[in-house]
């Protein structure tokens, strides 16, 4: 078997991996970056790169006031109940070393960021910001990345556009007119390489990485993390090119692997129910979750995840989620198992209330669920015109809400009174029953994606799409303290041994609360096993 040694070894190639290899090598440490499959990037690469990083810089040098006590404050009214005796310090340790991050990754990378306009979702809670919290990369030339410039990998969304321009144009409603509309930006991209979103956020942290020196390796797998006889992780055990490789890892191994969603004996068990579509790489299923168990690490947040709304659409000869908040158009609203509508389609953390458990035993309580709308929906959403193309057993037309009901197994009467209702609501211009704004809102006016109001379901064809669970990445893992150190089911640490992004125990799990808490967490939790690593002796640690 070949052998190979390194200080640090970083098991995936996500943003919590990169960040993690680039602090590490910052810190003068030799840093290998071990990629399962022959792209870089994971689900980072896939994503928007929406990042919510509180008390930033750039909102301060924009005039608005944020404080790691007020972001405090607001993740701590945002969280699910008992979260707080588990995750306070995790959510301290994130909220303060997240400006930190950004300020790093702007001067050691060529990423620059910009403040969107999106406010805080949950802003009813005391800590919330109007602006200033969420952010995104600018575009970049995937030439940046050197010999890896067409290993980033693609996304199942439009990468050509930033994710500033997904929010303030029309880009879902209007696609041709959009893109016609920044024809010189767009024509420059195509000229030069760039691109926006997870590519331009892989490119630069990539870049970044291989100033450092750090070396990053494709067809890599790792199968198993190698211990002493004291139980500390010391390297791991990777195959590559139908070989064994050892791998020595002088101050530590970090789980940045990703997700467990692709795996179907966990998802069965900890996603019971249905799941309409996955929108991370095939790879994601749970290497770094089995490793870390297996060398005696607590798992936690398995039920967690991204749940994100999407439509389907062809990718590398499957179908994936495409996140396209088509559930939230004026003629549209969403009924249960029991043909009732259950919730305000608008509410920002959907995923969880679609995701809702019966304490008792588990299941579901909704699924499956179901966006009714009508033919209006189609003439309005030309990516709900594509994703049926792509997937034609996701969309269901009728004439009637009888044949509507018929074809996807709800009581007819209980899917006439709910359309009923929703109609009545619309008329009235007030949604008595579930507080949907049944007009503009003006707190919402810097997202164009979602369409304001309430309008009847009134003109055939009838239509349902399944709207159950589209997994972006699962958040369990290793559970961790506030250091990134994975922890055995006592509570002591496994020396040499951390993890990062959503291959750990995630402290911000399925509740978010801003668009951009996984990228910006997962960030910031690189950031910090980086850190620890630098800080960690050769020998054993107390």
């Amino acid at each position: 078997m070949a052998e190979f040694a390194t200080d640090v070894l970083v098991l995936g190639s996500g943003s919590a991996g990169l960040v993690a290899a680039l602090t590490a090598a910052a810190q003068g440490l030799s840093v290998v970056v071990l990629e399962k499959t022959d792209r870089v990037g994971g689900t980072t690469a896939m994503s928007g790169a929406g990042t919510w990083i509180p008390a930033n810089h750039l909102a301060a040098a924009a005039g608005i006031a944020d404080s790691v006590e007020e972001a405090l404050t607001y993740i701590r009214a945002g969280a699910p109940e008992g979260w707080a005796e588990t995750e306070a310090p995790l959510w301290e340790a994130f909220v303060r070393a997240a400006p930190d991050m950004l300020r790093f990754v702007e001067a050691r990378t060529p990423l620059k960021f910009a403040l969107t306009p999106e406010p805080d979702p949950l802003r009813t809670l005391p800590g919330a910001k109007a602006q200033g919290r969420m952010m995104s990369p600018l575009p970049l030339s995937r030439w940046r990345a050197g010999r890896f410039a067409f290993r980033i990998r693609r996304s199942t969304i439009p990468e050509i556009f930033t994710y500033h321009e997904a929010v303030t144009t029309d880009l879902y409603h209007k696609p041709y007119r959009t893109a016609l509309s920044l024809w010189p930006q767009l024509v420059w991209r195509f000229l030069t390489n760039a691109r926006g979103k997870g590519t331009a956020l892989v490119t630069g942290l990539l870049r970044g990485c291989l100033d450092a020196g750090v070396h990053v390796v494709l067809g890599a797998r790792a199968v198993a993390l190698t211990q002493d006889a004291t139980g500390a992780v010391t390297g791991a055990t990777v195959e590559r090119k139908g070989r064994r490789e050892s791998w020595t890892a002088r101050r530590g191994v970090v789980i940045a692997t990703g997700g467990f969603e692709w795996d179907s004996r966990l998802m069965a068990r900890h996603f019971p129910g249905p799941v309409d579509y996955l929108g991370s790489p095939d790879a994601h299923d749970g290497d770094g979750q089995r490793m870390a168990e297996a060398a005696g690490a607590a798992l936690a947040r398995m039920d967690q995840a991204t749940i994100t709304p999407s439509i389907p659409v062809r990718y590398q000869g499957k179908v994936l989620a495409q996140p396209v908040p088509f559930h939230t158009e004026p003629n549209a609203m969403l009924v249960n198992r029991h043909g009732r509508r259950f919730v305000n389609e608008l509410t920002f953390n959907i995923g969880e209330q679609i995701d809702r458990r019966d304490p008792a035993t588990g299941e579901p309580v909704h699924l499956p669920c179901w966006v009714i709308s009508d033919s209006v929906l189609l003439d309005r959403l030309p990516p709900a015109r594509w994703a049926a193309r792509a997937d034609p057993g996701w969309l269901r037309q009728a004439a009637d809400l009888a044949g509507l009901a018929a074809q996807i197994g709800v009581p007819e009467a209980a899917l006439a009174d709910s359309v009923a209702r929703f109609n009545a609501a619309a008329i009235a211009g007030a949604d008595e029953e579930f507080g949907r704004p049944a007009r503009p809102d003006p707190a919402a006016a810097g997202d164009k994606r979602r369409r304001a109001g309430i309008e009847p379901i009134a003109r055939p064809a009838f239509l349902a799409m399944p709207f159950n669970r589209s997994i972006l990445g699962t958040k369990g893992g290793a559970r961790t303290n506030e250091r990134a150190e994975v922890l055995r089911p006592d509570g002591s640490v496994i020396p040499g041994l951390f993890a990062a992004g959503i291959a750990m125990a995630n402290p911000i799990g399925t509740r978010n609360v801003g668009t951009g808490t996984t990228i910006g967490p997962n960030m910031a939790w690189g950031y910090i096993a980086g850190m620890r690593l630098a800080q960690r002796n050769l020998g054993p640690t107390p």
